[in-house]
């Protein structure tokens, strides 16, 4: 003992390693920083894609206008391939945040499934710049069909179908007709608020009340079981 300490008093003391949780406390500006850089490159790609093509578009035009360096496209998403997937991921996960917020209709099913088919509509158009980029590159690259299938089908189906199950008149239902109920808005939504105005120039209420037409034509049958 020397002055009331011990011999190994003096040795450095081994720090535990942090969590991640703490680490992510502990820099929550870096956090910050990388999904603000995320968000500004997927942005900048939309635009770029969406007015120059996916195909000549640079990953250093990307780069540059979103303020960012090049190398970060690479390391957050592998590549533009990877870039276009967070794209469709980003815009999916979008959608759904919005359908979640809607409230459900007080009235029924009916009501529930064209309030949706609206909403769909709607939500196509004001997406019109993402379909631009999106269907002619689902039509030419067949490895995106997983991202597809996940983004469209799957969750995006599953939702609907959420939505439209929360209803006494859909609890009788068969699940195929459930499915093709959810998966119709999504159809409904795509020819009439982003084909019929935007690639065959129809009025734009014209298509929705069309839509909306047949929405109601096509929930009925299901309701009151005039469709096998």
């Amino acid at each position: 003992m020397l002055n009331g300490h011990t011999p190994n008093s003096f040795a450095p003391q081994r720090q535990r390693p942090e969590s991640t949780e703490l680490a992510v406390q502990k820099h929550p500006r870096r956090t910050r920083d990388r999904a603000g850089k995320q968000h500004a490159l997927i942005q900048a790609a939309l635009h770029l894609f969406a007015t120059k093509g996916y195909e000549t578009t640079t990953t250093r035009e990307i780069a540059a206008a979103a303020g960012c360096a090049e190398g970060l496209i690479h390391r957050y998403f592998t590549g533009k391939a990877g870039l276009l997937s967070a794209l469709i991921e980003y815009h999916t996960s979008n959608e759904l945040r919005e359908m979640s917020r809607r409230p459900p209709s007080a009235l029924g099913l009916e009501e529930e499934f064209l309030e949706l088919v609206g909403w769909e509509v709607e939500h196509m158009w004001k997406s019109r710049d993402f379909l631009r980029i999106f269907i002619p590159r689902a039509i030419t690259d067949t490895s995106m069909a997983g991202v597809l299938h996940r983004a469209v089908l799957s969750l995006r189906t599953k939702a609907v179908i959420e939505r439209l199950r929360r209803y006494r008149q859909c609890a009788t239902l068969p699940l195929d007709q459930v499915e093709a109920l959810a998966q119709s808005v999504g159809m409904l939504g795509l020819i009439f608020g982003f084909m019929r105005p935007m690639v065959l120039g129809q009025d734009r209420a014209l298509a929705k009340k069309t839509a909306i037409t047949l929405a109601t034509i096509l929930v009925r049958g299901v309701q009151y079981g005039h469709l096998a």
